[in-house]
């Protein structure tokens, strides 16, 4: 976890943000929002900061958020507020960037979670071209270091098995061991697309925007399809959910998938990953808290058990 100084550093990067020098405010002490090894989020009135990982490349990420604050996102993605020092500043060793708080999805409405806008934002990130030096967007790297996470939390676990065969099964570009195929490499991707990567835009009744850009960069838009894929294949997302986000993103042009017809050719192999990195981290987090997995993480483990029964002649190799 993140040290107590660094969370009380960008209390008060976001808290001197949000209020000019001279402003005397009561508002509530800062909040933390999110404490991983990949990044620390902590939230003062209207600004939120955030502490990237300190393994972050700060060349990537100025990358990174001169896209978010593309104009030609607007709409899409959350544009950062600047720093004093520009796009980001350094404290204590790590990068830190500023954003405007927007309301996260909420977790006990799951009905009115937002999946046919999360599939245009998607569809229309996709369509933008890319412009300028853009680093890989980085969904293979993060299944490569769930299953290192899955087999460093148990070793020699005969419960990583399964996971561990499906991992094998998946082409060397999926398990970040080269590029993606050169016909599916050179799109705008989020790269860890799920519905805690939304909030509403910090203006009341706005619309729904992506965040988090630590993943983002070129590479195959099938990835950013690939965790509900993976869910709906797993059983944990209903087809009807399914089907109105793949239905929601064809209409708005999305490159992801073909137009109309089975759209598992491209999806099946970013498919098969995620359920692969989410079966992983879920081993890797019950043996961290001492637990045996739950029900829905039982569910990706079992999808990994029969991805590995598969036979070889059913094993793509990416799209055709």
């Amino acid at each position: 976890m993140t040290t107590d100084a660094v969370v009380r550093a960008l209390g008060e990067l976001a808290h001197d943000s949000a209020h000019p020098a001279a402003e005397v405010c009561a508002c509530a002490p800062p909040k933390v929002l999110a404490d991983r090894p990949d990044g620390t989020v902590v939230r003062s009135g209207a600004v939120v900061a955030k502490a990237h990982a300190p393994d972050t490349g700060t060349s990537a990420l100025a990358a990174r958020l001169s896209l978010a604050a593309s104009p030609a996102l607007r709409g899409v993605l959350l544009a950062p507020l600047p720093t004093s020092s520009g796009p980001y500043r350094t404290v204590l060793d790590r990068p830190v960037t500023l954003w405007p708080y927007g309301a996260p999805v909420d977790p006990s409405a799951p009905d009115a979670a937002p999946w046919e806008e999360t599939a245009v934002l998607l569809a229309r990130l996709h369509r933008t071209p890319p412009r300028g030096p853009l680093p890989p967007m980085r969904g293979p790297v993060k299944v490569a270091r769930a299953v290192a996470r899955m087999r460093t939390a148990r070793p020699g676990d005969p419960r990583l098995a399964p996971v561990t065969a499906a991992w094998r099964t998946l082409p060397g570009w999926a398990r970040a061991e080269g590029p993606a195929p050169t016909d599916r490499g050179g799109f705008l991707c989020h790269g860890d697309l799920h519905l805690g990567q939304l909030v509403r835009h910090p203006q009341p009744h706005g619309a729904w925007l992506l965040i988090d850009i630590d993943d983002a960069g070129t590479g195959d838009p099938a990835w950013d399809l690939a965790r509900p894929a993976a869910w709906y294949a797993a059983g944990i997302l209903p087809a009807e959910i399914w089907l109105r986000f793949l239905d929601a993103y064809r209409a708005e042009g999305g490159p992801a998938v073909r137009a109309d017809g089975d759209p598992w050719p491209e999806l099946d192999v970013p498919a098969r990953a995620l359920t692969v990195q989410t079966a992983a981290l879920a081993l890797a987090k019950s043996a961290a808290e001492e637990r045996s997995p739950d029900e829905v993480e039982q569910l990706m483990i079992d999808a990994c058990v029969r991805i590995a029964s598969l036979p070889p002649e059913l094993v793509s190799e990416g799209a055709s």
